[in-house]
């Protein structure tokens, strides 16, 4: 068993050793700025193209609707402000749901100051948005609507949206869609052209490129204003010097992340797997979290009662076994994961969220490690309890 299993690859992923040693020759041999009208400048901006077209390749999209960012955080906010921006005086109305990443939230609630109204749909106790909401809102007046924003896939509970659906139904009534694939790009099947999505984010980190690196899509002819002004890079849309290395790791960790997708799927399902039913099996009074088919290959999420998620990953680091936690703490006070709470789980209950993400590094031991030393931290952390008693939660016991 090696001394460190790290199962929390949706906060980082190791950057594999061909997309670094890809991206090297970038930082001092090939230093050149691709805006540069020199030979070798013009070599810069080949390779810059080159990794536009790999990037483009994993989503089935043409390498001139990829724009190169800093982050999936950073190609969100210019999916959503740069459309509805491109909208202004025209449209005052943005549809999201309620389980969507902070970068696609805030910039909701940014639009709201500006008088803008933001109308959210609901999710089920899967996390899942049922059409017929939107449908709902958009037969009332869709001419309002300037841009709606679903998630492709749900990092924290792992849950799959409809997204052919939802994007599908948009377009019935003129409006732009957007998705945030951060989370399914490059882990899961994506074609821009199949999900009929305008806009679609990518995270370079959830597929083994390196930190700082990320990219939107943006279907042809779609109106897109820039958040950075200044020079004429990536077509006028985001000012600013290539970050060439950077972007040369997305593009390699694009292209192998193509290769081998589907056997990568089926090993991760089935760790996935194993490790869902393991827990379930040795840890009495535990919630899975999200739809139970609908999910992503390497995610296993639970909510562990009468247990602090905070208190439970560290317990695990101690045992060498890295996940995460959809709770977390913020003015002297737990809250509770707004993605929990949208999915009705209750307070209390919700505060024993632990979330293991997995790629293809992960190995069966290592599952079964996690399912031996689980089940002990539980029942150290429930000893210590104020609201567990005779192996069982105590009613009404939840937190303040």
């Amino acid at each position: 068993m090696k001394s460190i299993v790290y199962m929390d690859h949706a906060a980082a992923t190791p950057v594999a050793p061909q997309v670094i040693e890809a991206m090297l020759p970038f930082f001092d041999r090939e230093f050149a700025n691709p805006s540069t009208v020199y030979d070798l400048g013009f070599k810069a901006k080949g390779v810059v193209d080159e990794q536009r077209a790999r990037v483009a390749e994993l989503i089935n999209a043409e390498p001139e609707e990829i724009l190169f960012t800093a982050s999936g955080a950073e190609a969100n906010n210019l999916a959503i402000k740069g459309s509805v921006f491109a909208s202004y005086g025209k449209k005052d109305r943005i549809i999201t749901s309620a389980i969507e990443h902070h970068s696609v939230l805030n910039s909701a609630r940014f639009f709201e100051r500006l008088g803008y109204e933001v109308a959210v749909l609901p999710v089920d106790a899967s996390g899942v948005v049922d059409p017929k909401h939107l449908h709902k809102i958009l037969d009332n007046d869709a001419s309002r609507v300037a841009l709606v924003s679903v998630m492709h896939g749900n990092a924290e509970i792992g849950t799959l949206e409809h997204i052919e659906a939802l994007a599908a139904l948009c377009h019935q009534y003129g409006v732009l869609f957007h998705t945030d694939a951060a989370a399914t790009v490059g882990n899961i099947p994506v074609d821009v052209k199949d999900l009929g999505v305008d806009l679609l984010t990518i995270s370079g980190p959830a597929f083994g490129a390196p930190k700082g690196t990320g990219a939107l899509y943006f279907r042809r002819n779609t109106r897109l204003m820039p958040l950075v002004h200044g020079g004429i890079q990536e077509r006028g849309r985001r000012a600013g010097t290539e970050n060439v290395p950077g972007i040369v790791g997305l593009g390699t960790a694009a292209s192998l992340a193509r290769n081998g997708l589907a056997e990568r799927m089926a090993l991760l399902e089935e760790l996935r797997d194993r490790l869902i039913t393991g827990v379930v099996e040795r840890v009495p009074h535990v919630v899975c979290t999200g739809h139970p088919r609908m999910r992503l290959p390497g995610h296993a999420s639970f909510c562990i009662e009468a247990v602090e998620g905070e208190a439970l990953i560290y317990m695990l680091s101690r045992e060498g076994i890295y996940a995460n936690t959809g709770s977390a703490c913020a003015s002297k006070a737990l809250k509770i994961s707004p993605v929990l709470g949208a999915l009705g789980v209750p307070a209390a209950t919700a505060q024993g969220s632990v979330v293991f993400t997995l790629n293809e590094t992960n190995t069966p031991e290592e599952v079964d490690y996690v399912l031996e030393k689980l089940p002990q931290v539980v029942a150290t952390l429930r000893a210590m309890s104020p609201i567990w008693k005779d192996g069982a939660p105590v009613k009404d016991g939840g937190h303040a």
